[in-house]
């Protein structure tokens, strides 16, 4: 029977926008401020990775326009490169680096809960991974059965999320405190101040700030349910985008309003610190309980959705078999939420948060953030720009920029640990670019074991037939 296009232009932007938010802000806010150490750079990167995201959001288009198929990146890739050939490639490529990457977003999520878990119940840190990992078994316990109403998720999302957001900008943008806005404008650290701009912070900075924007393209993961999805698409990421960015930089201005931003960057859990500093402890506990749904909320809808990637490949037969097998009883890929959620637990209980976020992005610079602008190029030249529904302006300029933007928050990405240091002189690992770099290595040997197992490209003669069930549900 196949999907019904029943999604308008404001469905679609509000589904983006609820995607968008989560518990990004309120885990990343400490982390630039205390990257930055002066408070208009610390805007700055929350301004780069709008920027960043904006000027991506063009290929996103542009691709969502295309092909709007349940499918998002994997869909993409697959055509763009010619989906008998390099097409296979990548898209499995793709799908690889989500199986290792989604228990990373999962897993932020889980260390965000114990983390404002210890404002309410003093926490050590194994007590706090510990409950990280714990919490990944149990949504994994709640996930293994038939899931339904899952949207009524995304409603306690969004409306913790609202409520914490506006409680805290108007709480900000009323209890101006000079001594704040004094130390918004004074550097707190040697890299800061006006005219003193280092470009290596801002881009490690901007890392935690892009982190926070991610999901502007989730509506392409949607693109089968849209409506006249030619101008839907495009449009409801450019309004996420502007209306999201509005959002975290009011956040941002109530916060520097209220707390010194050396405060803020030594604050484990800046909401509550904003709200205990204006209402006290028991005001300050309520809007942590609300930070916590975010993150359950977050936990439960990111769990569900990743695990029907490795899924929709594998019946494709672009992935490993066995991801494909569904629950014997209940119908559901059973195989891909218990790999998954393994994979989450353990890094729940060896990663710390910097060393998650890091790595949530570096692993998809070259698989999939990059892959699909150079993509976009390759379809271009190999079916005509005229072809395509919607046209970015100024082409090839944004992609260009968001090669460039990508690489610049790579290379960025500052050396991380797991755990604790392991070198011998105290230095640490670069644990994310290794994993950045490593991932589509590794990914393209596997892939080329699987192809030869299966006489695929590039070990077949004739081209396949590739299966197409329009990319699954990624």
């Amino acid at each position: 029977m196949g999907l019904r296009r029943e999604l308008t232009l404001f469905q679609a932007t509000a589904l983006n926008m609820i995607d968008m938010v989560g518990i990004g802000p309120f885990l990343t806010t400490a982390m630039v401020a205390a990257t930055m150490g002066f408070g208009p750079y610390a805007l700055l990167a929350w301004i780069a990775g709008s920027v960043l995201a904006f000027v991506d959001a063009c290929i996103w288009s542009e691709l969502g326009a295309k092909m709007p198929l349940a499918g998002g990146s994997y869909a993409f890739l697959r055509e763009s490169y010619g989906a008998d050939k390099w097409g296979r490639l990548m898209s499995f490529l793709f799908v690889w680096q989500t199986t290792f990457q989604a228990p990373l977003v999962i897993t932020s999520a889980a260390l965000g809960f114990s983390l404002y878990a210890s404002y309410i119940v003093p926490l050590d840190p194994t007590q706090s991974r510990l409950i990280g990992a714990s919490l990944v078994v149990i949504i994994v316990a709640l996930l293994y059965r038939r899931v339904g109403a899952v949207g009524k998720i995304s409603v306690v999302l969004w409306v913790a999320v609202i409520i914490t957001l506006v409680g805290l900008i108007v709480s900000g943008l009323t209890h101006v405190r000079p001594e704040a806005v004094t130390e918004f404008w004074s550097a707190t650290t040697s890299g800061g101040a006006i005219g003193n701009l280092d470009w290596n912070m801002l881009g490690l900075a901007t890392i935690g700030t892009v982190y926070s924007y991610l999901g502007y393209y989730n509506i392409c993961h949607l693109g089968g349910e849209v409506r006249d999805p030619q101008r839907s698409i495009p449009r409801s990421m450019f309004i996420s985008v502007a209306g999201i960015t509005l959002l975290y930089l009011l956040m941002q201005v109530a916060i520097y309003a209220v707390l010194p931003i050396s405060e803020i960057a030594s604050s484990k859990f800046v909401v509550a610190t904003f709200f205990e500093r204006l209402y006290g402890t028991q005001v300050a506990q309520i809007a942590t309980g609300l930070v916590l749904i975010v993150a359950l909320s977050s936990l439960f809808s990111l769990m569900l959705g990743y695990t029907r990637i490795p899924y929709a490949a594998a019946k494709d037969g672009l992935f490993f078999e066995v991801f494909g097998r569904e629950h014997p009883t209940k119908n559901f890929p059973h195989v891909s939420l218990l790999v998954l959620g393994a994979l989450g637990v353990l890094f729940s209980l060896t990663l710390s948060l910097d060393a998650t976020i890091k790595s949530i992005i570096t692993m998809r610079v070259f698989t999939q953030f990059i892959a699909q602008a150079v993509g976009l190029m390759v379809l271009r030249k190999r079916i005509g720009a005229n072809a395509m529904p919607w046209r970015m302006w100024l082409y090839p300029v944004p992609i260009i920029l968001v090669i460039i933007g990508w690489l610049a928050i790579f290379v960025s990405a500052k050396p991380v640990v797991v755990g604790a240091t392991v070198s011998t002189e105290g230095v640490p690992l670069p644990l994310a670019q290794m994993a950045g770099l490593a991932m589509p290595i590794i990914g393209s040997c596997v892939y080329c074991v699987l192809a030869w197992r299966q006489g695929a490209w590039p070990f077949n003669k004739e081209p396949l037939n590739h299966a197409s069930n329009g990319g699954g549900s990624v």
